[in-house]
């Protein structure tokens, strides 16, 4: 479970991390009222998406009126596909140096992992493999202060900076501990004159742990859209790309868009839509995947339990009903697949046997690089 940024860094502050000062609003007249109190300040969306200054949900303001409109900007709107319910408005930090430092699992090492870098305020992932640090952690020794100095002195930090990394480090591990974490993460953490602040905070909790954790609210962390897909029994998870797909079974879909990506294309979305789908499921299916929009529909079916028959039914009640507004590629083989091929034919439509040539077909229709 995912922790909003405010909830981690309580969870920071009482571990004894540095964090700014501030406080959630709900309302732009709060966020006026935090500002008057702290002065020139930071409003950040309090949703589950990274990038959140790339899109648009952090704002700064000097004075308590501009903290108002500010939040009264940010507040109802959306972000990444979450919609911003609070905000939190904190000391805005001069900042000198930013640097990254997070904990997490490495599950094929079976140990704590310490990533940091000198590289902060990006994605970890962007950050050059020379230029990031990596040490795992002996659960039997725990974090001493000289494995922070080390991680320190690797980062080029000095004298006070240097022993504040350290000691954050070891609270940081701290956390991790305390809630069952599966990462917890500083991006950036900001070198502001003589102080070393977590100017963000993340903190994910291990699902199966959370019965040891009462005390945390629950956070849903799916989209509205994830979530309201979730309600209909579907697997649904949103990307970024704009060719829509809809696949039977999680081995496949991912398969799927492993394969239009191998043709230059990009994915709009994984959605599952189960090993024996019929023809309600998966006309829900196909109906959710055009809310989005998407450039060009891609159906890769293949039938086990799930029956080719059904499926083309399916598609062909959504194109009779609704209408599929944008090109349609279908890959149709195993359990009824002549039947299936056969409604398919009746309709106007045809269908792929095999997974390549559809990937290649939809990434074409799409408009993208084949």
């Amino acid at each position: 479970m995912k922790l909003y940024e405010y909830l981690a860094k309580d969870a920071f502050r009482r571990a004894g991390i540095p964090v700014p000062q501030g406080r959630v609003a709900r309302t732009p007249e709060e966020a006026a009222d935090i500002a008057r109190a702290i002065g020139p300040v930071a409003i950040k969306s309090q949703v589950l998406a990274g990038a959140r200054g790339k899109a648009g949900g952090i704002a700064f303001a000097a004075t308590p009126e501009e903290a108002q409109a500010a939040a009264a900007r940010l507040l109802g709107a959306e972000i990444r596909g979450y919609r911003v319910e609070q905000v939190l408005v904190e000391e805005k930090l001069s900042i000198d140096e930013e640097l990254y430092l997070g904990i997490t699992v490495d599950k094929a090492a079976k140990a704590p992992l310490i990533i940091a870098s000198s590289c902060g305020g990006i994605n970890i992932e962007e950050v050059p493999e020379e230029d990031i640090v990596r040490r795992h952690i002996d659960i039997r020794l725990g974090v001493y202060p000289y494995v922070g100095r080390e991680v320190a002195r690797r980062l080029g930090l000095t004298g006070g900076h240097a022993r504040q990394l350290a000691e954050i480090l070891t609270r940081l591990y701290r956390v991790f501990c305390t809630y069952d974490a599966e990462l917890t993460e500083i991006n950036p953490l900001v070198v502001s004159g003589e102080r070393v602040i977590a100017a963000d905070a993340r903190l994910n909790v291990d699902d199966d742990a959370l019965y040891r954790h009462q005390e945390l609210p629950r956070v849903s962390d799916g989209t509205e859209l994830e979530e309201k897909i979730k309600a209909l029994g579907l697997a649904y998870v949103e990307l970024d790309g704009d060719i829509a797909v809809m696949a039977n079974g999680a081995g496949i879909t991912m398969s799927t868009l492993d394969v239009i990506k191998r043709y230059g294309g990009r994915p709009a979305n994984f959605l599952d839509a189960g090993g024996g789908a019929g023809v309600e499921a998966t006309a829900k299916a196909i109906e959710v995947l055009l809310l989005k929009k998407p450039r060009a529909l891609l159906i890769n079916i293949f039938g086990g339990i799930t029956r080719c028959d059904d499926v083309a039914r399916a598609i062909v009640e959504v194109q009779k009903t609704r209408g599929i507004p944008v090109p349609l590629v279908i890959r149709l083989v195993g359990t009824n697949e002549a039947q299936g091929i056969k409604i398919l034919r009746e309709n106007g439509l045809s269908a792929y046997r095999s997974m390549d040539e559809a990937a290649r077909a939809v990434v074409a229709a799409a408009g993208e690089v084949a």
